[in-house]
């Protein structure tokens, strides 16, 4: 859920992004559930029941960051067959993989360094796709859109999760206040790097709105598409399906 310093601006060139990602990799995941006070985990969970896993099915996890919902695909019953998990961190891999190999997971997760706009896959080879809290990060998330379309099987789920503003006025500006005062200074107290939560209200705001990420979704050839709102509209749940062949 948390994103680089705010020195980046908008400024989303991959390098630059993946550089303040590794820096803030040994403490991400402790960021993560105390800045959402654990809701993440919750809300990972939800994404994986959306895709209706039958087991064995191949999954690719874009922005896959220290691995959170790659574990999650991999460890849920009916479970994933195999995940792929794509970042450009490679600090944040680093992170991922050894918490594979601690929860004896490395046989079916392989965590690979690359572009999500241009992912290492074969058409039509994945039988699901996930990105949780990443896409607002990619400097042309149609790209990435587009990419999971291409190597999604006919059929093939996508889910994704991302941050939105609620739009309740007392919750909005409570959440307003939190995650552009308080958040910023927490997180800049754990990671000990002082600017590397001011970037995450930012990101948020400028993100598309989740009927702009729906047409974008539509426009891109997917069908089936919801957004679905979680924790009054804090987060957003947005799925969707490649069309079946005719």
């Amino acid at each position: 859920m948390s994103g680089p310093p705010d020195t980046l601006g908008h400024d989303k060139a991959p390098q630059r992004i993946a550089a303040m990602f590794d820096a803030i990799a040994p403490r991400y995941d402790l960021l993560n559930h105390v800045l959402s006070a654990g809701l993440d985990l919750r809300w990972r969970a939800k994404a994986v029941r959306s895709l209706g896993l039958t087991g064995g099915e191949k999954i690719v996890d874009l922005c896959t960051g220290t691995g959170d919902l790659a574990l999650a695909l991999a460890r849920t019953r009916p479970r994933a067959g195999r995940v792929v998990g794509v970042d450009f961190s490679g600090g944040m891999l680093r992170v991922g993989r050894a918490k594979a190999c601690a929860r004896g997971l490395a046989d079916r997760i392989r965590l690979v360094r690359g572009d999500v706009t241009r992912l290492p896959l074969a058409d039509g080879s994945a039988d699901a796709a996930t990105v949780a809290f990443g896409i607002r990060n990619v400097q042309r998330p149609a790209d990435a859109f587009s990419e999971v379309f291409r190597v999604l099987r006919s059929g093939g789920r996508f889910a994704m999760l991302e941050f939105s503003t609620p739009s309740v006025p007392g919750l909005r500006g409570l959440y307003l206040w939190y995650f552009t005062r308080i958040l910023p200074r927490a997180g800049a107290l754990i990671s000990g790097h002082g600017s590397a939560y001011a970037y995450l209200p930012a990101s948020v705001e400028a993100f598309p709105d989740p009927g702009r990420v729906t047409s974008d979704l539509a426009a891109t050839g997917f069908s089936h598409i919801r957004a679905d709102p979680l924790a009054l509209g804090i987060v957003y749940l947005y799925s969707a399906r490649k069309p079946p062949r005719s």
